[in-house]
């Protein structure tokens, strides 16, 4: 199938721009791509395999699944492992995340809804409250909720039975869980960042499923771009297709990547505008470092949280730049990339 030039669909240069912002087609688009078994999904290979014998093990012994614990970089492919194990033991996924969860009543009514062998799927799960987290304890070791009902001398405590059911949560910070949720996992896996083969390979199924042609040169100097990271891999794509399609290209080959990347402002080994100003503001204003996390926000007008969970661990995958107890540090490398003498 060729790509076809349609106005109405025509995408437009913020779009281009942008390629973190994700419209609602492109939630759905992302949901499409993400593989449906443990033999679809690329990459991860020690996980998979250690899934497919928890998986195996269980269908044998007629047994819900151990509490897995799914922890890593945001992009890695975690909500797509907690939707695989649903599909290869057959059950329903319910899905929740931290902060949405406020009260105690709020997690007492999902779980209470919940079958028997269903999953239930907590994302950013070192965002639950205290209050909430208690709750958890009884239900994920005994399969019961303690529940208060009334107040003050009529109050009165009620065990609740629950049918057995395997939680499974994704984290990006596992240092932030609390000792008693974190050991009520029986699995814990952590994700680690894809090869460029790996997300090479990504790339071509997933233009597969989209129906766009392109060559292994451009799907590999889009792997190279992705941050080592599925979900950018894909978002790329989606550029890149749209602007195939705005220029009337049936074809997508490597030098029309190039010139699309170049729009989006991505370097060649996935740096964007802010990973390369932050690290512009350590070797320049701060001679290099060490710096520290709150002097860089303030100087690249962003907030520290987004720093350290959105760009840190790419330049620190990359070399980038090293974390002391002082500080940051730019390292030769990126000296090196960014044309910089280096400081001696």
């Amino acid at each position: 199938m060729t790509i076809k030039r349609t106005p109405n669909r025509a995408t437009s240069k913020e779009q281009f721009l942008n390629p973190r912002n994700e419209s609602e087609g492109d939630i759905k688009l992302d949901r499409s791509l993400r593989p449906k078994t443990l033999q679809d999904y690329v990459g991860q290979l020690e996980i998979k395999r250690n899934l497919g014998y928890l998986i195996e093990a269980a269908k044998i012994r007629q047994e819900p699944l151990d509490h897995v614990l799914l922890h890593g970089p945001a992009g890695l492919g975690k909500t797509t492992l907690a939707n695989i194990i649903g599909n290869e033991v057959g059950t329903q996924v319910r899905v929740t995340s931290g902060p949405a969860l406020e009260k105690q009543g709020d997690i007492a009514s999902i779980i209470t809804n919940l079958k028997e062998n269903d999953i239930l799927f907590i994302d950013e799960i070192h965002r639950l409250k205290p209050i909430v987290e208690e709750i958890l304890y009884s239900a994920m070791e005994d399969f019961a909720i303690d529940l208060v009902i009334g107040k003050g001398p009529a109050a009165k405590s009620m065990r609740l039975k629950l049918p057995r059911f395997t939680l499974v949560g994704a984290t990006t910070k596992v240092s932030m869980l609390s000792s008693p949720l974190r050991d009520r996992f029986g699995a814990v896996y952590r994700l680690q960042f894809y090869s460029v083969e790996e997300i090479c390979e990504i790339v071509l199924r997933s233009a597969d499923k989209l129906s766009v042609q392109l060559d292994r040169d451009a799907a590999l100097l889009l792997a190279k771009s992705s941050r080592q990271t599925p979900r950018i891999a894909n978002r790329l794509l989606k550029r890149v297709r749209d602007y195939a399609a705005v220029h009337a290209q049936t074809f997508i080959d490597a030098k029309l990547v190039k010139v699309c990347l170049e729009m989006l402002a991505i370097d060649e080994l996935g740096l964007e505008e802010m990973d390369r100003m932050i690290l512009t503001v350590i070797i320049n204003k701060f001679r290099g470092g060490p710096v520290g996390l709150g002097s860089i926000a303030a100087s690249t007008s962003d907030d520290e949280a987004t720093i350290e969970d959105v760009y840190e661990p790419f330049l620190l995958q990359l070399g980038m730049i090293e974390r002391t107890n002082r500080g940051r540090i730019a390292t030769e490398r990126a000296y090196h990339h960014l044309g910089f003498d280096l400081i001696h």
